[in-house]
């Protein structure tokens, strides 16, 4: 009942045609805001333009580290140009990572999946789970896959070695052996020592990060499987708000120290995450070429080091803090990195594409940090769109993918991995029909079905795109109706009932596209198992229930 009246106060700004500056569908951070522990002050005193008086506000602007909450993720000119061909040349050497999320209501058959990412030379891939199929799809593809435990299996790891051992016989040894996947690590959680799971998963990461690491041995599989712990950078902070007063947070340095040193035991990277982007969401003052890898932003000097980019001093206050505390030698891994392009009015293609392509160029020449110089190991953040994650960090949140929800590329981008130099789409992939529901012409704006035939397609679907300055941002208020209509009908499998909306809604084969706004035709849905199909079946009737009394109760 709160979410409906939510959403139908929500909604009424729509209604309205409201274009508020700043104003759109997602929480602007004032939860989120929570989660960030560090904001180092960052500008060089050497700024004149600065007055003295100013300088603890304006400094706040940029960040060393900064924690990320996941919840449990036209043709545009290249930015850097000239940059480009060392990337050819390098970056194919080590390989460059991405991440592959699974929260979406139509996936692409893994198979499809694969061969798009061995055709795009992405040689590493970080999932978030161990789905079998997924697993499966990757046998003799050559590619490097860590595979994930997520947060609410720590308990169970942590308690019990013999649970762990069985996860890694079934999800590890069983793929290795019988289906040739080359498994390299496993990510015990994701983040778990964010500020906002309230320590939540404190006491009981490493003692599953343990159980783990005993039940590879025992598995013998040690020496190729490594174990790692996806991290948020909130994990460490600066006393002096430059990289080389970073250490590990109080609150929390003896439960990172047990992992950090469980790691270096066993040769396994640290795994940590940064967000520029994050930065820039929550903070208004946060300068922007700070984030960005073009060299334009003021420098930050530390002791005779300068840093351009936020990327660099975010990490080397990472390496300053593993080297106080005795691991200066430890391997580290960026297991997340990206640009969202839609959700909010800083996610966008052009800033996507010129973050993705400029940390491309930037890590191309193996030159690395000031502190850690070489090749750097990374993750893209991420593969693809998904439409199912929270938004409760922001609208942004569906958004990270280089390629759509369909798995066409979003924006030129060269990953120094392929002749054409740009991304290759996903191929055989199968739309449903070329159809659309919208809101019909002649349907009254003020009818009193309007609103809460909006709050709910909207709260089952996926209105992230219609906010200030996103891709659909203009549209009237019919255009925001329709979209919202579109959004259910596609996201149901075209099912008739879902456009429905007390006679609100109707189905046209004109598309309905406009512009930036993309009025989206769904993909056929990939069922693998017999549980999936279970899972399909239990989908569509919820969905005619749901309608029947939807319908039923707006009469």
């Amino acid at each position: 009942m709160l979410l409906t009246h939510f959403y139908s106060v929500f909604f009424i700004f729509i209604l309205l045609g409201a274009r508020l500056h700043g104003s759109s569908f997602e929480n602007h951070g004032s939860w989120k805001s929570s989660t960030f522990s560090f904001i180092s002050r960052f500008w060089s005193k050497s700024v004149s333009y600065i007055d003295s008086d100013n300088m603890e506000s304006h400094n706040s602007g940029k960040m060393v580290a900064i924690s990320h909450f996941k919840a449990d993720n036209g043709d545009l000119e290249l930015s850097s140009p000239g940059r480009l061909s060392t990337i050819n040349q390098a970056v194919a050497v080590s390989g460059i990572g991405a991440n592959w999320g699974s929260q979406t209501s139509h996936r692409l058959p893994p198979e499809t999946m694969v061969r798009m990412l061995r055709e795009n030379g992405i040689q590493k891939i970080k999932l978030f789970d161990a789905d079998y199929d997924t697993l499966r799809a990757f046998g003799r593809s050559g590619i490097e896959v860590m595979v994930g435990i997520p947060n609410d299996m720590l308990a169970t790891f942590a308690s019990s070695s013999k649970a762990a051992e069985k996860w890694v016989n079934k999800n590890v040894s069983h793929h290795i052996s019988t289906n040739n996947v080359n498994i390299r690590y496993v990510a015990v959680g994701n983040e778990p020592f964010l500020k906002t799971y309230n320590g939540t998963f404190l006491r009981t990461t490493y003692p599953a990060l343990r159980n783990i690491q005993q039940a590879l041995v025992k598995a013998r599989i040690s020496n190729q499987v490594k174990v790692t712990v996806p991290l948020n950078a909130d994990v460490y902070s600066s006393s002096t708000s430059l990289p080389s007063g970073g250490d590990f947070r109080a609150d929390i340095h003896d439960f990172v120290i047990q992992i950090v040193k469980l790691l270096s035991d066993n040769n396994a990277p640290f795994t940590i995450n940064i967000y520029p982007f994050i930065s820039l969401y929550t903070d208004p003052s946060f300068p922007v070429e700070y984030a960005f890898f073009d060299g334009n932003a003021t420098p930050l000097n530390d002791g005779g080091t300068n840093y351009y980019n936020m990327f660099d001093a975010n990490h080397d206050t990472l390496v300053w803090a593993l080297q106080k505390n005795g691991f200066g030698n430890l391997p580290i891994i960026i297991g997340e990195i990206g640009w969202p392009t839609d959700g909010d009015r800083n996610a966008n293609l052009e800033y996507a594409q010129r973050f993705n392509q400029g940390f491309m160029a930037h890590i191309s020449g193996g030159k690395g940090t000031p502190m850690r110089p070489g090749p750097i190991d990374a993750y893209l953040f991420s593969l693809m769109d998904e439409d199912d994650k929270s938004i409760d960090p922001g609208n942004f949140e569906r958004h990270w993918g280089i390629f759509r929800y369909d798995g066409q590329p979003k924006y030129p981008l060269n990953l120094g991995t392929t002749n054409s130099g740009s991304l290759v789409p996903a191929r055989g992939v199968i739309y449903l029909q070329q159809k659309w529901c919208i809101m019909k012409q002649n349907a009254r704006l003020d009818g009193s079905d309007v609103a809460p035939s909006v709050s709910y397609a909207c709260a089952r679907a996926d209105c992230t795109c219609l906010g200030y300055q996103t891709s659909c941002g203009n549209l009237d208020a019919r255009g925001n109706i329709s979209y919202a209509f579109n959004s259910y009908y596609q996201k149901n499998n075209q099912l008739d009932d879902a456009c429905k909306f007390s006679g609100l809604g109707t189905i046209t084969r004109a598309d309905p596209s406009t512009g930036t706004c993309k009025f989206n035709i769904m993909i056929k849905a990939y069922y693998a198992s017999a549980g999936q199909l279970s899972g399909c079946i239990l989908r569509t009737s919820t969905l005619v229930v749901s309608v029947a009394l939807f319908l039923l109760t707006n009469l």
